[in-house]
């Protein structure tokens, strides 16, 4: 049985860490005072050894607990164009089309920062459409847990949301496109390199008024870029000592004109790590007075 690290807000207002099956959520607590920082500066066996002991049955997990995002201090970093459909929606979006091309085939992948810890949305959390934007689309990718010696100790699921109108006017708007309130969730929990195994399948499926309006799916055997090259470049001339969270890139573009709407909802599903399922809301205004 896979299991993954969940990280949980108990019914007294206390955070700490558990374990659990990805699809069947959290079942057991771990030891206090655990931190994700602290495993991952362990390497690539850190989140191996957060669940080593095993469950004595006085762990079990309180039915009405939350289930946070799984990160305490770590930045999100991520990937662009490193899927062939991503290339070509980049392209579709842009007025500087061949920027993407030059990526796309560069030995240097694109790397950006994506958001701090704090602004991480978890599982049933809020994510956002930014106001000044007409075109707002869900971005599923695998993300890879970055230890703090730079190896890769587990994945997770995450959702990079991306103002498609404000990247595609200016190649330079990147960080609007991409940084804002709500424009990044990860969940349910972080599951350990050594318990599954790629490429891994991802599926999206995206609901209004109840009624499915998008589905797509996609494998990482489709990714263009080594996993490991990514972390390599990375984490270059990056100190991390506390670990990263960096997501890989989409293979999964809804076309225009479909756009994120609030009061959506969006499911995000990688075989072996679970599902990722926030609605959508409206965030920030048309412009500042």
């Amino acid at each position: 049985m896979v299991e993954g690290v969940f990280r949980v807000q108990l019914p007294d207002g206390s955070v700490c860490l558990a374990g659990g099956d990805p699809a069947f959520g959290p079942a057991r607590l771990l030891a206090p005072g655990l931190t994700l920082a602290v495993a991952l500066r362990h390497g690539a066996n850190g989140l191996d050894e957060l669940l080593a002991v095993p469950a004595d049955g006085s762990d079990a997990v309180p039915n009405d607990v939350r289930i946070l995002a799984p990160i305490d201090s770590q930045e999100i970093w991520a990937a662009g164009v490193t899927y062939r459909r991503s290339r070509d929606a980049r392209k579709d979006e842009s007025a500087s089309a061949d920027v993407y091309d030059r990526v796309y085939v560069a030995q240097r992948p694109e790397l950006f920062f994506k958001s701090p810890a704090w602004r991480v949305r978890g599982p049933g959390e809020s994510i956002g459409v930014r106001a000044d934007s007409a075109w707002n689309v869900p971005e599923p990718e695998l993300g890879l847990v970055v230890a703090g010696d730079g190896s890769i100790a587990g994945f997770v699921i995450g959702n990079d949301v991306s103002s498609r109108s404000i990247e595609g006017e200016n190649p330079l708007y990147l960080p609007q496109a991409k940084v804002y309130d709500g424009s990044c969730a990860l969940g349910p929990c972080l599951v350990p390199a050594s318990q599954v195994t790629s490429p891994f399948g991802i599926h999206l499926s995206i609901a209004r008024g109840g009624t499915e309006v998008f589905a797509g799916e996609t494998s990482t055997a489709e990714l263009t870029r080594e996993l490991a090259d990514l972390t390599e470049h990375l984490v270059r001339a990056l100190s991390l000592p506390d670990g990263a969270i960096q997501l890989t890139g989409t293979g999964i573009v809804p076309a225009a004109p479909f756009t994120l709407l609030p009061g959506d909802t969006v499911r995000i599903e990688i075989d072996g790590l679970g599902v990722l399922q926030n609605p959508v809301v409206e965030v920030g205004r048309p412009s500042w007075p």
